[in-house]
């Protein structure tokens, strides 16, 4: 199932856009992390001079901050994509509906009919 194109034609989503979308994304998974951790830490070792909840909110907001930024540039990184491989995709789709196999080797692919 395809995303949901966002409000304003088929333009999609803006890098900044997609930025926020993965920092919130791990912002949470980041703070889930970072309970899991400070808490299993300060049941092992204490919690130190801070006491126990401004040690456990360093280690959530810690986590999170850190989280959030990878996770940030990863999907901005990994959903950018060329203006022409999409009007292509969409192109095919638009044709015959279903998505477009390209062989990774004109020369493997050659072999594999000829075997057959």
């Amino acid at each position: 199932m395809p995303p949901v194109a966002a409000a304003g034609g088929m333009s999609g989503q803006s890098t900044l856009d997609k930025a926020k979308m993965g920092g919130m994304m791990g912002g949470t998974v980041g703070l889930i992390i970072g309970f899991i951790f400070g808490a299993t830490n300060i049941i092992r070792y204490g919690p130190g001079p801070n006491g126990m909840m401004r040690t456990l909110g360093q280690y959530m907001l810690g986590s999170a901050a850190t989280f959030g930024f990878f996770m940030s540039i990863g999907t901005t990184i990994r959903t950018d994509s060329s203006p022409i491989i999409t009007e292509a995709f969409r192109k095919a789709q638009a044709r015959n509906g279903r998505p477009m196999i390209m062989p990774a080797d004109r020369r493997r692919q050659e072999r594999v009919l000829s075997s057959s």
